[in-house]
């Protein structure tokens, strides 16, 4: 009888531990590990001078990265979002559902700056799906358009992350 309950406890143990994993990996819910919030510090590779300092949330699951910028209303100067991904790959985002231009950042895996678009919003009627933009990355850093150029960043600069 007790022999019947433990295995019974053992494989509702192990039950519970498969649905949490399954909800990790595929975003439903954020570990207690994962980082909030970063300072993203960008460097001119050139001349090593810093040409910016942004403060930024972190989207490093499926399920934040999906929603992405979508859900703010806008997007102060100074503050970003950084979306981050486990390798470097071709990575394509899109202005879904977004209220306001932003800067695109795409940033390889030896955190070089490979790729700067300037993204629209959508307009009325547009969904925003079919704005794409595209670069080399495993992190990509959103700021307000325009952002990139006030501060002088360009291609091949480099990109400090310190999570907070």
């Amino acid at each position: 009888m007790v022999r019947d309950r433990l295995w019974t406890f053992l494989l509702a143990l192990v039950g519970v531990g498969v649905i949490v994993l399954l909800a990790l990996q595929i975003g439903l819910i954020t570990p207690p590990w994962a980082e909030d919030s970063a300072d993203v510090r960008v460097v001119d590779g050139d001349t090593g001078d810093e040409l910016a300092v942004v403060d930024v949330e972190v989207a490093d699951t499926p399920s934040e990265r999906y929603t992405g910028l979508s859900d703010h209303e806008d997007l102060p100067e100074g503050d970003g979002m950084l979306f981050v991904h486990s390798n470097e790959d071709e990575r394509t985002y899109v202005m879904r559902e977004m209220d306001f231009d932003i800067d695109i950042i795409f940033i390889d895996s030896d955190r070089e700056i490979t790729t700067i678009e300037h993204a629209r919003a959508p307009e009325p009627g547009e969904d925003g799906e079919d704005l794409e933009y595209t670069g080399q990355a495993q992190y990509v850093l959103e700021v307000p358009r325009g952002y990139a150029n006030e501060t002088g960043m360009d291609v091949g600069d480099e990109v400090e992350i310190e999570y907070e």
